[in-house]
């Protein structure tokens, strides 16, 4: 299992597109096989900061996820909303082992 926070800042008048941009790829990306979790996560105390936090199966799923149709047409939709580059964290589950995602 491979965990994968994305950190995104977004530009203050892009919020709200960026939001359904990310909604829509969730929701297609939660029908790969390879994705456990997909969750799309706003900061409160600054709404132009946003957590992606990706629970992939293999190591092998991200790759897969990559070359869907839905990221694509994300990366490319929200590529000029970023206030900045994308960064990412990459974790692996210790604990609980056999407990949910």
């Amino acid at each position: 299992m491979l965990i994968v926070h994305v950190q995104i800042q977004v530009k203050a008048d892009q919020v709200e597109a960026f939001k359904a941009a990310c909604v829509e790829n969730s929701r297609n990306s939660l029908l790969e096989p390879g994705i456990a979790r997909f969750d799309v996560l706003q900061q409160q105390d600054d709404p132009t900061r946003f957590l992606l936090v990706e629970i992939y199966r293999t190591a092998e799923a991200p790759a897969a996820h990559k070359q869907t149709y839905h990221y694509q047409k994300w990366a490319e939709s929200v590529s000029g909303m970023m206030a900045a580059p994308r960064s990412s964290v990459k974790f692996t589950k210790v604990y609980p082992e056999d407990g949910p995602p």
